[in-house]
Order: C-alpha cells, then structure tokens, then sequence
C-alpha cells in the first residue's frame, strides 16, 4: 500500500530525484538524466508541489490551533450498546427481519507530539459516515516523557474500551509519536491480543533527526535513530497478531530521513503506503488519507508474516 503526504525542504528533495544535478557535492551523476537544459522545468514542478504542500500545512495549523482548545479536555465515552431486542417480547415481531450490521471493532485514535484529540476531528467523522460509530480518541498529557509510560496508559484504555463495549479486539490509528505508542503497546506489552490492526500515519518507525534542539525533550530523544525504546522495537516479536498499516509521505518535513515512516520488521505483517502532495500535519485530515485508512481498517486480514503490495493514494 502506498500513500504520499507531508511537506519537505527543496534541497533535500531535489538530491532524491535529480541525483546528478551540479552543485550537489558527493552525489555522482547518473547516466541517462535529461539535459541540463530541461532541469528548471522540473524544478519548477517541484517547487509547485512544495508551495502547495506548505501552503495547506499553513492552512491546517492555523484551523488546528482554533480547534485546539476544544481537544484538552478528554471527550466523555459513549455508553455501551443496547441489549438486542428479546424474541419473547410481544413488541418484537419475528415477521420482520433485521438487516444484518457489519462486526466492525472500535477504532481508538491515538494524536502526535504536543498535540491532542482534536487533530482527528475530521477523521472521525469520515470513519462514523461509513460505519463506524465506536470511534473514540485518547488524549495522553503533552508533559509525558516516555513512550512505555503512554503505551501503558493506552494498554489501560484499550481493556476499558473492550470491557464496556464488549468487543475483544479494536483497531488503532496513530499519528506521528501516537504511531509509536501503539506500536509499543502491541510488541512491547502484549497489545497484539486486543489490537487487530495499528494504522500510522507519518510515525518515525526508525527514528528521525529533524530538528536537533528538540532533543531537550526526552520523549524526542526516544524518537531519534538508535534510541533505547527503537532498539525494543527493533527486537523479534514472533507470532505478533496484529497488521501494519503505515501511511508516508515523499514531502514530510517531519521525518528525516523519510523513509523513516516505513515500517519494515521482518515478524510484522506490513503495509506500507505512499501519499503524494499532502504535509505531515495533512494525514490526519485529508480526504484522500481517510480513504485509505478505510480501506485499510475494511481489508480481509492477510495471513501473519504477509507482506503486501503497493497502492497510491493521491
């Protein structure tokens, strides 16, 4: 599967398509490049997508620092679902037959760095207009400085969310850091059992080096390549029940490098998809994203250890 989002600085991006463009110190040049006289109409197009990239993240981060406030406080849970009617009560009539619902599990939606529940205020919506109506979002406190500790508040989470709503399993998407607590929660605490599919979106799967003076934080420093919690991560996890799905972006700022957004282990069962023309803040809103997180929770389960095809969504 493959999805494109996110936004990222020209330079780096030029060095990953034209390799042999002059000015580049220690990239050879590549036989069989167009001529010279054809790069700054590729450049142009290049700069075309990263102004529209930037200029949407702009967008977004300013209707999300509106919506902000709304998404401090955790949301109230829903109660649980009503008992199906008795056939032994006259008002039930056995002549009328009841179409049947789909077995969809709850979706937990797990936000990134600095950030809260807010972010997925129209994820969730497209998610309950195409069925799923157990959709709910854990908010874990911006001064949290380890990715266990938030797995095992997840953990929590989860159990009280089968335990009200009866349902074994749920389905988890995570954005950016949220990506990283799941998954710790699945291959570190046993989450494999109550997590049927873990969806990230732009999660730094192998660490990423953007901005160094971050690294005052330490739940960033769990996030740079080579970190303690990574190498966990890294660790076997034989017989993990639960599927991958890892949406990226060719144009995220965020992740550096960007391939750090791809899941590759060799126990997991992994999709990972490309999305193309869209920021990192954009994942968790855009259309286009939403689709494939549909699909993606709606797809028949592939044998564990399966490895799967590409898909665009652009």
């Amino acid at each position: 599967m493959k999805v494109t989002t996110a936004a990222l600085p020209l330079l780096p991006l030029c060095q990953r398509f034209l390799p042999g463009l002059p000015g580049m110190p220690g990239l050879p040049a590549v036989p069989g490049l167009p001529e010279l006289a054809s790069l700054p109409g590729r450049l142009t197009g290049l700069s075309l997508n990263l102004l529209k990239a930037s200029a949407l993240e702009a967008a977004i981060l300013a209707g999300h620092l509106l919506l902000y406030p709304s998404g401090i406080i955790q949301e109230r849970r829903a109660s649980a679902p009503a008992a199906p009617p008795d056939p032994a009560d006259p008002r039930h009539s056995p002549a009328t037959p009841r179409l049947p619902t789909p077995d969809h599990p709850p979706v937990v939606l797990l936000h990134g760095f600095i950030d809260n529940r807010s972010v997925f205020l129209f994820l969730r919506r497209s998610l309950a207009q195409h069925g799923r109506h157990q959709v709910e979002s854990l908010n874990y406190s911006p001064l949290t400085c380890d990715i266990r500790t938030a797995a095992e508040l997840l953990g929590r989470h989860i159990e009280e969310i089968c335990e009200r709503t009866g349902s074994e399993r749920v389905d988890v998407v995570g954005h950016s850091l949220g990506g990283l607590i799941g998954r710790y929660y699945v291959q570190r605490l046993g989450g494999d059992q109550r997590v049927r599919t873990l969806v990230t979106l732009g999660t730094p799967h192998s660490g990423t080096r953007v901005i160094p003076l971050a690294n005052a934080h330490p739940i960033v420093r769990q996030m740079r390549p080579g970190s303690a919690v990574l190498d966990e991560l890294a660790l076997p996890a034989a017989g993990c029940r639960t599927q991958f799905v890892s949406f990226w972006s060719d144009l995220d700022q965020v992740m550096d490098p960007l391939e750090t957004a791809c899941l590759d282990h060799a126990d997991l069962a992994v999709q990972n998809v490309r999305v193309s023309g869209v920021g990192h803040l954009a994942l968790p809103v855009h259309p286009a994203v939403a689709t494939g997180i549909r699909q993606a929770l709606d797809a028949i389960e592939t044998e564990p250890g399966k490895r799967s095809g590409g898909l665009t969504v652009a």
